[in-house]
């Protein structure tokens, strides 16, 4: 067999692949098989007694040749195994196909026998090697640096050949997938899907991304949250429900923010945000277990302790403590920001950008509060300003009853009792379009479809909305929300 026809010359592997490809075509070999008769996964495989006969198949990620014998790994994205291949158990023309013709990153399948190494390593003894499909480029190196970085998010295929770390991360994400369905499901909620294309931008303050409808001639928005039509599934006699969104938020990139992410929301009949901190903190506990067999976490040097009972801080009492007054009793931006500035905490350079009392409350939460958070802690009693669609207190209608669970300065989830009077919510919305006009352009719509599903009544709820990729960064220590998404939007 004149397997090296034509390759004396070539420098260039990709050539050199590819004229092998047209010298296996010439002698009439299928170079890309229909299938292989596989009669376990590499995993399943690596379970089973020695001697016992198996076809696996995998992409051959190693080899070592040593004259007449020799060792590879061939690998799926759960598991690898060792084959030995040698001219004791293959014809001559066969391991000198083989050794030839056969490439790193080449699908390969495997007939043999198991048995264990000296060193106690499960091996496939080959019989018979089967090029299943040849790969024309070969596998990169390891990545280093910035540039391989990007090549890393825009190859996520070769980032998870060859990086173990990310193969758990991308694991971890599809069991978390997995784990949110089953625990919801246990808990008597139900899937639902709802709208992406909408026609009123609601369910968070941000801004949207938006489409226009050829066949309507109407421009609508991609959806923010699936808030608003997930309560109008309570309205209709729906219990509990809950969707894993897909949203978008046309907002700047960084590495805690993609425009395109996921989420889940869930909400639940005759439940208030008590109940509901109750209910995560069940959910995250077991979630853990679930993913790494503890409650704990290494994020960046600290240890998370998710085990214990969550820390408690009052959101607006804290507040009061920092600014030295009751940041509540104000209505006008300007006043607050004037006031803000007098007392030294900000320059009017720092926060004059931010025009809507709600901006401005934020972004002094976020700069003297969120940032210094660490262990898991529920921040709870929210200026009622700053999420319309929250149950105001009985107690105090300028506060919320609303809880966040913070995490070394990251957000990790937002829950309320929701508001249900639609009194009270058309005045919020209203609320919403004087803050638009004031220069904020992250407010909400007034959503008249909402309004009427609520003013044909709905029950108590509470609601939940975690965001998945920033809880995956959490769990698995990543750097960046680009890591844990498998294909990040890149420029």
């Amino acid at each position: 067999m004149e397997n090296n026809n034509n390759l004396q010359g070539l420098s260039n592997e990709v050539d050199i692949r590819k004229q092998k490809i047209l010298n296996l075509e010439n002698q009439g070999e299928i170079v890309y098989k229909e299938k292989f008769e596989r009669t376990h996964t590499i995993c399943d495989a690596r379970e089973l007694p020695e001697g016992t006969k198996v076809k696996v198949a995998g992409r051959m990620v190693f080899r070592r040749i040593m004259g007449k014998f020799g060792f590879m790994q061939i690998r799926d994205l759960i598991a690898k195994i060792q084959v030995s291949v040698g001219v004791n158990e293959l014809d001559a023309e066969a391991y000198e196909f083989y050794k030839k013709m056969i490439d790193i990153g080449d699908f390969v399948g495997v007939e043999g026998e198991l048995y264990k190494t000296q060193t106690g390593e499960v091996t496939v003894r080959a019989y018979k090697v089967v090029l299943l499909s040849k790969a024309m480029r070969p596998l990169p190196e390891k990545f280093h640096g910035l540039t391989d970085l990007e090549a890393k998010y825009r190859q996520r295929y070769l980032d998870l050949i060859s990086n173990e770390e990310s193969r758990e991360v991308f694991i971890g994400r599809s069991k978390l997938l997995s784990y949110i369905r089953k625990f919801l499901g246990d808990n008597g909620f139900m899937e639902v899907e709802t709208p992406i294309i909408q026609s009123a931008v609601c369910g968070a303050s941000a801004k949207p991304f938006f489409t226009h409808h050829n066949a309507l001639d109407k421009d609508f928005n991609l959806r923010i949250a699936p808030e608003t039509y997930l309560k109008q599934c309570i309205c209709a006699g729906f219990d509990r429900v809950f969707e894993v969104a897909k949203c978008f938020r046309n907002e700047g990139m960084d590495t805690q923010h993609l425009q395109e992410f996921t989420q889940v929301e869930w909400y639940a009949s005759y439940w208030n945000f008590e109940d509901n901190i109750v209910f995560f903190q069940k959910f995250i506990r077991g979630l853990l277990l679930e993913l790494t067999g503890k409650t704990t976490i290494e994020k960046d040097g600290q240890l998370l302790d998710f085990g214990k009972e969550f820390e408690r801080l009052n959101y607006a009492e804290r507040m009061k403590e920092i600014l030295g007054f009751d940041f509540l009793e104000y209505n006008d931006p300007e006043a607050l920001k004037q006031k803000i500035i007098d007392g030294g905490l900000f320059t009017r350079a720092e926060i004059d950008d931010y025009k809507s009392l709600s901006q401005i409350i934020d972004f002094v939460y976020k700069k003297t509060i969120r940032e210094k958070i660490v262990q898991p802690t529920i921040l709870y009693n929210y200026p009622a300003v700053l999420i319309p669609l929250a149950r105001r207190n009985d107690a105090d209608k300028r506060i919320i009853d609303v809880f966040q669970v913070v995490v070394m300065g990251t957000e990790v989830c937002k829950a309320y009792s929701e508001l249900v009077d639609p009194i009270v919510q058309r005045k919020a919305f209203e609320d919403q379009l004087i803050a638009k006009s004031q220069g904020d352009d992250e407010t909400m719509d007034l959503d008249e479809g909402f309004m009427l599903s609520m003013e044909h009544g709905m029950p108590p709820i509470s609601g939940l909305g975690c965001g998945l990729d920033r809880l995956l960064m959490l769990i698995y220590n990543q750097p960046s929300v680009r890591d844990v998404v498998l294909f990040p939007l890149m420029k």
